[in-house]
């Protein structure tokens, strides 16, 4: 099953409506129904959102995927260098035994 995908803006707007209504006295499901998502995306929210504004958000988003990339970009590095290594490796057993002249 899959839902849409919220950008950081829209779940702070979201996490603000649902502040205004509990402190109106509705429960948390009631909350997190009327946007449409569940009473446990609205606790995930809440504990990576909490207390954000807008651009800390975005910013905190934008780190995010920076670091997704730059962990792929050194796990792709290090499969080149084993790679590269084993190859080494493998051309060193083959190599004729150089003679003294």
């Amino acid at each position: 099953m899959g839902g849409t995908r919220h950008t950081a803006e829209q779940i702070i707007g979201k996490l603000r409506e649902a502040e205004v209504a509990l402190a109106k006295g509705q429960t948390t499901g009631e909350v997190a129904r009327k946007p449409g998502i569940t009473e446990q995306t609205d606790y995930r929210w809440r504990k990576e959102y909490g207390g954000l504004r807008v651009d800390p958000a975005k910013r905190l988003k934008e780190l995010e995927k920076e670091t997704a990339r730059l962990k792929r970009l050194v796990a792709d590095q290090a499969l080149d260098n084993a790679s590269l290594s084993c190859r080494a490796e493998a051309i060193g057993r083959w190599a004729a035994p150089r003679r003294a002249a």
